[in-house]
């Protein structure tokens, strides 16, 4: 057996969605709209007698701080896997801010550890396995199908299936600004928030990046789900004729063009995000 194995994943920001409570994990999920980001989770799995978890941040290159030891999850998608091994997950996103964190980390973790111990899994299977410990912990409901792929996302159906059109995000620019977390399990398990979601939502695929952040942030508006923390940063791309919206599910702030990095300035430090070319993948088997 390999020594270790690394899988990466692209993270996703939701722009809307509407939660879709089927009668199995492959109908149970969400429809909607968003862009899967260049930025994500790289993960280390190595051989153990136990699982263990350590989920990391890299504040800047180097610099890494472990803020958390489980990951139930991923501890979770492991032991239905079969396997037991030592999972070390490394971001740069801030975590809880609407970046797909959590569906991030569970394909990469799988992409790796489906390597290292040669289970034999199609990428399907590793969709479909990261999106029933999704549902399971209610810390997701589409990012797991839409970072199958690249690309500004729109999904039609719920669950891990191929109804989901992915328009080409070359030379498009994203920036975000988060400002802390907001619990998904809080959101979608609140009947009375979901209610304003279904209500909120418009089965719409944009037709254009412009037309993403149109959709977005009449969803965001119509939901309730805008944060008090996030409305000066919304009102200043709109005095700057900036697309913005908010990212789901998280206190922060994304929008489009080039010249929303300078107007995030102004509330803090913003990312600078680019359209993610390829979903989840291998990247190392090390001997």
């Amino acid at each position: 057996m390999a020594a270790s194995a690394i899988g990466f994943s692209p993270g996703h920001i939701s722009g809307y969605f509407r939660r879709v409570d089927g009668d199995s994990p492959d109908s149970t999920g969400s429809c909607g709209g968003g862009i899967v980001i260049d930025k994500g989770v790289y993960a280390t799995v190595t051989p153990s007698d136990r699982t263990s978890v350590s989920v990391c941040l890299e504040r800047s290159p180097g610099d890494e701080t472990c803020i958390a030891h489980t990951s139930p999850p991923i501890e979770y998608a492991l032991k239905r896997l079969g396997v037991t091994a030592a999972v070390k997950t490394v971001t740069s996103l801030p975590p809880g801010a609407g970046f797909g964190l959590s569906a991030a980390a569970l394909l990469a973790t799988l992409a790796a550890a489906n390597a290292l111990f040669d289970t034999h899994l199609t990428d399907d299977a590793i969709a479909r396995l990261a999106h029933l410990s999704e549902l399971q912990y209610q810390t997701g409901l589409g990012d797991v199908a839409a970072c199958t792929g690249g690309g500004i996302v729109c999904r039609m159906q719920p669950g891990i299936t191929p109804d989901i059109t992915r328009m080409n995000g070359d030379g498009v620019c994203i920036s975000a600004l988060s400002f802390g977390e907001l619990h998904t399990a809080d959101v979608i398990t609140s009947p009375a928030d979901m209610a304003r979601v279904t209500e909120a939502y418009t089965a719409e695929c944009a037709g254009s990046p412009e037309d993403l952040f149109r959709i977005s942030r009449l969803f965001a508006e119509r939901s309730g789900l805008v944060p008090d923390e996030i409305r000066p940063v919304l009102q200043a791309c709109d005095d700057n004729g900036i697309p913005a919206s908010m990212t789901m599910l998280g206190k922060g702030v994304f929008a489009l063009g080039n010249k929303a990095f300078s107007v995030l300035s102004e509330f803090g430090i913003p990312l600078e995000l680019h359209v993610a070319a390829e979903g989840f993948r291998l990247i190392e088997v090390i001997t």
